[in-house]
C-alpha cells in the first residue's frame, strides 16, 4: 500500500513527517484488517488498499472540500473519499482523507492531556476508519469508532 501525504505539518505540532506518515500507514492496516460490522457483512470492498492519499489542510481548503464534496458549508476535522480502482487496474481501493490541521490546533486544548499533533492523530484515524466502511449516524455507532480509534492511538508504535 502507497501512503502519500500532502501539505505541512506545522512545527509547533512537534511530529516529524516520517513519524506522521508511519501513523497513517499504522490506522490504514488496522482500518484494512477490519472485517465486518456489526451485523457481520463485509465492510470492504476487496482488502486490498492501494493508495490513501492524506491532505493536511487550513481551515479554507476544507470548507472548500467539505462543500464540494458532502454540500455541507463549513470548514470540519476531516473529509474521507474512497474510490475503488477502474479496470484495467487491479481490484482494490484508492483513498483520500483531507485533514484539517487548523480545526485540531484549535480542538485539542479543549481536551486534557491532548496535544494538536495527538489531536490531528485522532482525525487521520477517524478518517481512516471512515474508509474501511465504518459509519457514524447513530451515537452508538459514534462510541464505537471513537473506542477503536483510541484504541489504535494506544497502539501507535
Amino acid at each position: 500500500m502507497r501512503i502519500v501525504v500532502t501539505g505541512r505539518l506545522p512545527r509547533q505540532f512537534g511530529i516529524a513527517p516520517a513519524d506522521f506518515k508511519s501513523a497513517v500507514r499504522f490506522f490504514a492496516v488496522q482500518s484494512r484488517n477490519r472485517r465486518t460490522n456489526r451485523e457481520g457483512r463485509s465492510l470492504l470492498r476487496p482488502n486490498v488498499w492501494h493508495e490513501v492519499v492524506v491532505h493536511l489542510v487550513r481551515d479554507a481548503e476544507s470548507e472548500a472540500m467539505h462543500r464540494a464534496i458532502m454540500g455541507i458549508a463549513g470548514a470540519t476535522d476531516v473529509i474521507t473519499q474512497a474510490y475503488d480502482a477502474i479496470p484495467p487496474e487491479e481490484p482494490g481501493l484508492f483513498g483520500e482523507l483531507f485533514v484539517n490541521i487548523d480545526q485540531a490546533q484549535r480542538a485539542a486544548p479543549k481536551r486534557r492531556g491532548w496535544s494538536p499533533a495527538k489531536e490531528l492523530l485522532l482525525y487521520t484515524a477517524h478518517g481512516m476508519d471512515h474508509l474501511s466502511g465504518a459509519d457514524d449516524h447513530s451515537p452508538a455507532d459514534y462510541a464505537r469508532m471513537r473506542r477503536r480509534e483510541l484504541s489504535w492511538l494506544r497502539k501507535l508504535p
